[in-house]
């Protein structure tokens, strides 16, 4: 009920509705005055003895009877008709600026807060996002328009914010290796330098971070544009992530990193079956777990757990944590750990292109899972992913 009395074209039919009701009733009272008056000027020209003998015809209800009219008649100077329209008339008078005023004043009322919309777009759209819409007293639907028309303006600064970060981490990630691609190459040219194994492993590397970092980009791209391909058929996620650490094993013994994985039993079976994309969840794993050998190395361990569970609604989801004892997230992170480059350039592993965790992200998304970064139990970082249950 509260609901739909919040709604604005009720409002607005309320306060139109009180506008008419009390002009009629302004309009009534000033014709009961004028009439009052006119009355009371008939009354007192009455002579004494007829105004008695009214009064006494009043007292016994009888103030329509022939009598009556008679002196009505005879003592009533003027066209009643005549003050029936003047009445009227003065009353419309009195109206018409009370109803101008008070309609002038519930249109200011209902439209000011659209009026702080137009002014904040406008202004928006010339690149000023630190403009807010103003409720001005404004409740129900409006208060909601304008709250969301905030919303979004801060939606747009965060895109907006992102965007030049994006701009500015993408140039530093492209201008390093270039420069140094471009600076060996004319050494190399010029014979500064000579051409061995060692120089060509290092311009090879160069090129493939150049390479991984174009990759992540476009896969990004086309993640969030919602154009990036997927197959998803029925796949056992405990199986998958199992088959995906046996081909890491070499980068977690470098790393001098021991797995502990737990997986449930009944993640082994059909419990455990999710829809996805086989291609693109081995990349997920693969992001998250290279993300923990290059930040939470240090740590010496790498927790992955494969479970079924179910939520507060009772929905089945099969969950995937993958944890470190790493430093933990950095306190730039903590806020926005799955946004691009959230890192400033030049504290990034020159191994990383700064896209890995917000591809898990948005693979995670795009395949209907929920995605959370944590600390885990030994105090490095924590990222866990849900997918629905098959």
């Amino acid at each position: 009920m509260s609901r739909s009395l919040n709604r604005i074209w009720v409002h607005f039919g309320l306060w139109i509705a009180a506008t008419v009701l009390s002009t009629v009733a302004l309009l009534s009272a000033a014709s009961w005055v004028y009439a009052s008056i006119q009355y009371n000027k008939f009354y007192q020209a009455l002579p004494d003895a007829v105004r008695v003998e009214l009064d006494d015809l009043i007292a016994r209800d009888l103030d329509d009877s022939a009598r009556a009219i008679q002196i009505y008649n005879q003592y009533w100077h003027g066209d009643v008709r005549f003050s029936e329209q003047l009445s009227l008339l003065i009353g419309l008078i009195v109206c018409l600026p009370f109803g101008l005023t008070v309609g002038f004043w519930v249109s200011r009322y209902v439209t000011r807060p659209l009026a702080s919309i137009v002014e904040v777009s406008q202004r928006v759209e010339q690149g000023d996002f630190s403009a807010r819409a103003v409720a001005n007293g404004a409740r129900g639907e409006m208060a909601e328009v304008v709250h969301s028309v905030n919303t979004m303006i801060d939606s747009l600064h965060d895109l907006e914010s992102e965007r030049l970060a994006t701009a500015a981490s993408i140039s530093h990630e492209l201008r390093t290796p270039i420069t140094v691609l471009k600076a060996r190459l004319h050494a190399l040219c010029d014979g500064v330098i000579p051409v061995n194994d060692t120089e060509l492993q290092t311009l090879l590397a160069q090129t493939e971070h150049l390479g991984r970092l174009v990759n992540d980009l476009h896969t990004l791209s086309m993640a969030e544009a919602n154009q990036l391909p997927l197959e998803q058929e029925r796949l056992n996620l405990a199986l998958l992530v199992s088959e995906t650490l046996e081909h890491m094993q070499p980068q977690l013994q470098d790393a001098n990193m021991a797995l502990d994985l737990t997986l449930d039993p009944q993640a082994e079976e059909a419990a455990g079956d999710i829809r996805a994309d086989p291609l693109r969840m081995r990349q997920i794993i693969t992001n998250l777990v290279s993300n923990a050998v290059h930040h939470g190395a240090s740590g010496h361990w790498l927790g992955v757990a494969v479970a079924p569970v179910y939520d507060e609604q009772g929905l089945a989801w099969v969950e995937l944590s993958i944890s470190d004892a790493g430093p933990g997230l950095p306190k730039e992170l903590r806020a926005h750990p799955f946004q691009r480059f959230a890192q400033a350039p030049g504290k990034r592993a020159r191994d990383s292109s700064g896209l890995g965790l917000s591809i898990v992200r948005v693979l995670t998304e795009l395949q209907a899972g929920q995605v959370q970064a944590g600390v885990s139990e030994h105090g490095g970082a924590r990222f866990t992913l849900r997918f629905a249950r098959a």
